[in-house]
């Protein structure tokens, strides 16, 4: 049997912005409201499915990309002023890590999610 994420819930004080940011960030598109949610699909087919709440507890999101993309996406942030940081407890500020080989990076998104972009996947 093949097991595949199909999407997730994203938690948000504002779909449409915390959407857009991520899909900016990333170089995708934000969908069309569908429901109660603002789609942000990956290459993969998952879609992080933004939708409003009235709290939100942040969570860990982990997108992997080419090294072309990264060195994209990793200007995006920097031109947007975003802090970032090497790590998820976010105690290496400004820094980027080599982990396995790859480069990772972590930021936050409008609602305080920790979000990550890797060029290799961790063993």
């Amino acid at each position: 049997m093949s097991v595949d994420l199909n999407h997730t819930i994203v938690p948000s004080r504002d779909k449409e912005t915390s959407a857009k940011f991520l899909a900016d960030i990333l170089g995708l598109t934000a969908g069309a409201q569908w429901g109660p949610f603002v789609p942000v699909e990956t290459a993969n087919g998952v879609t992080l499915d933004y939708m409003d709440v009235q709290e939100v507890r942040p969570n860990h999101y982990c997108f992997i990309v080419t090294e072309p993309e990264f060195d994209t996406i990793f200007d995006r942030i920097r031109v947007q002023g975003l802090d970032y940081w090497a790590d998820p407890g976010h105690n290496k500020p400004g820094e980027i890590n080599h982990l396995f080989g790859g480069r990772g990076v972590y930021f936050d998104d409008p609602d305080g999610h920790n979000m990550e972009v890797i060029t290799q996947p961790y063993a």
